[in-house]
């Protein structure tokens, strides 16, 4: 049988896969992939904390259904999606470079299509992710959000990874420890 860490997030009980990293690094995997109810639970839990945005911002691919259920429960018509790699529709659109997150290992790249600059410029954004660790994502969320002319108003996630926990800046739902 496979290590598991046992976790409450927010009121909802699940158990979190435990795996090693390449670095060697033990992490409590997060998944929300395919995960409908836990989703709605913690999309819900986290947009009471962001009722005060004009619009949300997530990076694909796990924050996507999470960013989803946020936007729909504040009754925002869009939400604003970075994307990893340059797609067609996005010729005409923004991207910023970052350092690498603890589970990709090298230099990344967001893009976001004109429609979401426009829908972001101006605005007090929320950004919404899964798991905040190192930080390193949340920077290139950051910076693109600034190049788009948004206001950064909060950054929310499901968890904190580790020393993310002591962050003032963040709002989370539970932490995780790294092993």
């Amino acid at each position: 049988m496979s290590e598991v860490y046992k976790i409450n997030i927010d009121g909802y009980s699940t158990e979190l896969p435990i795996l090693t990293l390449p670095s060697g690094i033990k992490i409590c995997f997060f998944n929300l992939h395919g995960a409908s109810e836990m989703t709605e639970h913690c999309g819900r839990s986290l947009a009471k904390h962001l009722s005060d945005c004009d619009v949300v911002i997530t990076a694909e691919s796990k924050g996507l259904q999470l960013c989803h259920v946020v936007s729909r429960e504040l009754g925002h018509k869009f939400y604003a999606v970075a994307r990893k790699s340059k797609k067609l529709y996005m010729q005409d659109g923004i991207y910023v470079e970052y350092e690498s997150s603890i589970t990709t290992g090298e230099p990344q790249k967001l893009y976001l299509s004109k429609h979401d600059v426009d829908l972001i410029k101006g605005k007090k954004v929320g950004i919404v992710d899964d798991v905040i660790s190192t930080g390193a994502s949340l920077k290139g969320l950051e910076a693109l959000v600034e190049k788009a002319g948004g206001i950064i108003h909060k950054k929310a996630f499901v968890l904190a990874e580790g020393e993310a926990a002591d962050r003032k800046d963040v709002i989370y739902l539970a932490k995780i420890p790294l092993l």
